[in-house]
């Protein structure tokens, strides 16, 4: 592989166990670099990750807050007796200096060494099989998280802000810099049409109405390793956990795992709400979380299904109205596309939730006994 010998220089920075074989690209992750370290006899294999660091500008900040959230998981799961917690818990390795990235000057870059967790797998494609899993995991990693007494930062300001995009959008449609905000008139009405109501989660958490939580911040099911049995093992791509509603993760997930297709497929004939998944994920979501749900929260999760598509939609027209400048684009008018089929998706949620539907197989999963 080109610049092995540079690679070798950048993983000695760390205290790493055995000795080196080889290092190889690995995955096809959109933000970061990473690289497989296979290593000899019985020491463990490791992955090298450059940080982008035009993505994550706090690089201490992100590590710090990695350290404390995976320090407060292995203390949590082996308080409670599980075992094998090396493929539970992601382990970031130190460098001689005992913190757990290093600034390299050659590349410019931030890097970082976590140990591999064999025999592990992910998913790409959501089934309700899966989707229960990956909601019960996911509540687990915020029950787990409930009691940390270590704030974190947040990694990337307003994520997950409504208030804050909406403002975003409205400058954009101020500003119109590629002159294309009267060509999408009538989209912009339909966002504006419902702004009081995406916006409700921050004027209760004003009010002192609604927590915030340690969330993951990107909930894919490709986001979770699982074992060959189908049953998952750890929540992993731990760089956007940070304080937010739980709206984050539970919404967000289904915003991608309920659509019956792509987030930019430009035939809004194929967008809709898959139901299956939203019940799967719902009942695996809501057994996790028993112990820290508050009943606002609990009656404001099919607020959390139609926020993320709404902002999502947001979020992809003012990109277009602002001449496509953060989300990378294959072909002119995606932007577009991707804004429209998250309108779509919005309507179908809200044509499927008209009467309620939503809250009545969340009232369901509630009284369910256990076990049953």
């Amino acid at each position: 592989m080109k610049d092995i010998d540079r690679y070798l220089r950048i993983a000695d920075n760390f205290l790493y166990e055995g000795k080196i074989l080889s290092i190889e690209p690995y995955g096809d992750g959109l933000i970061n670099d990473t690289f497989r370290i296979t290593t000899s006899e019985e020491a463990p294999d490791y992955m090298l990750q450059r940080i982008n660091h035009s993505v994550f500008r706090n690089v201490a900040m992100l590590q710090d807050n990695i350290r404390k959230v995976t320090g407060h998981l292995y203390e949590r799961k082996k308080a409670a007796g599980e075992t094998d917690l090396e493929r539970k818990v992601l382990r970031f390795i130190d460098n001689k200096d005992g913190e757990n990235y290093i600034y390299d000057q050659d590349t410019a870059s931030y890097w970082r060494m976590m140990a591999f967790i064999p025999d592990a797998l992910t998913y790409d494609s959501v089934t309700p099989e899966n989707a229960y899993k990956t909601g019960l995991a996911i509540s687990r990693f915020h029950s787990e998280l409930s009691d940390m007494g270590e704030r974190l930062g947040e990694t990337i300001p307003h994520f997950h802000d409504m208030a804050y995009r909406l403002e975003e959008f409205r400058q954009a449609v101020r500003a119109d810099k590629a002159s294309r905000a009267a060509s999408v008139q009538g989209l912009i009405e339909e966002i504006e049409s419902r702004a009081e109501d995406m916006t409700a989660a921050e004027r209760l958490y004003a009010a002192g109405k609604l927590p915030k939580r340690i969330c993951h911040c990107d909930t894919k099911v490709n986001n979770l390793l699982f074992d060959k049995d189908g049953e998952v093992l750890a929540v992993i791509d731990l760089d956007t956990v940070m304080p937010s509603f739980i709206f984050s993760d539970y919404g967000d997930f289904l915003r991608t795992a309920a659509n019956f297709t792509a987030e930019d497929d430009p035939d809004t004939e194929k967008v809709g709400f898959d139901h299956k998944i939203f019940e799967a994920f719902t009942e695996g979501y809501l057994e996790g979380a028993k112990e820290f749900i508050t009943p606002v929260e609990t009656l404001m999760l099919p607020f959390a299904v139609r926020l993320f598509p709404y902002m999502q939609c947001v979020r992809f027209l003012g990109d277009y109205i602002n001449g496509d400048t953060y989300y990378k684009i294959k072909y002119p008018g995606h932007n577009l596309a991707r804004a429209e089929n998250q309108m779509a998706l919005l309507k179908s949620i809200e044509k499927y939730d008209k009467d309620g539907a939503m809250a009545s197989f969340i009232a369901t999963c509630i009284r369910q006994p256990d076990n049953v």
